[in-house]
């Protein structure tokens, strides 16, 4: 009697929870090879100040390494040549006031050609370019440490002769 109380009370279980599956978004690394070696352009988060690679939304008419191009463009200003094949991809939270959404971000290695001195965020983020250790010091985060060593590894044998097998020149939209 007591147990039937107890149910009662309670109330009916919560019907089970079922993940959303996570938002896909893009990013790139930004390098360039010079006589010194390898070096990758990190840009600061909006919010948090947080040094990252830059991403954002897939976009609508736009394959994914497309996607990664423009917004390499938009959020550190430049343009390049980009590789149609995922690096890899890392999970990652985006917090809006008290909604938590999932994210599932893929980047792709962007071989840059062209740096700009104005471009459409430049007044919201810093931008850098280190050398592959510092980068892996200021990223906080792990899976992008993670993809930055696997980028490394990829990089090491590169050469300003020698490109990547898999990369294609996309022009980003740059809004002129």
């Amino acid at each position: 009697m007591l147990r039937r109380f107890i149910d009662w009370w309670r109330g009916p279980e919560p019907a089970p929870r079922t993940p959303e599956a996570p938002t896909r978004q893009a990013g790139a690394i930004p390098y360039r090879v010079t006589d010194k070696g390898v070096s990758v352009l990190l840009v600061t988060s909006r919010r948090t100040g947080r040094w990252v690679f830059p991403k954002g939304g897939l976009m609508s008419g736009r394959t994914p390494w497309e996607s990664a191009a423009q917004e390499a463009l938009e959020e550190a200003g430049v343009e390049g040549e980009v590789e149609d094949v995922a690096l890899g991809a890392y999970p990652s939270v985006r917090i809006r006031g008290d909604r938590r959404e999932d994210l599932e971000v893929s980047l792709y290695l962007l071989r840059v050609t062209r740096q700009l001195d104005r471009w459409p965020e430049r007044g919201q983020r810093r931008r850098r370019w280190m050398t592959l250790p510092e980068a892996a010091a200021r990223l906080g985060d792990p899976g992008l440490v993670n993809l930055l060593n696997r980028a490394a590894e990829r990089l090491e044998d590169m050469t300003p002769t020698k490109p990547a097998k898999g990369r294609r020149k996309v022009k980003a939209a740059s809004g002129r």
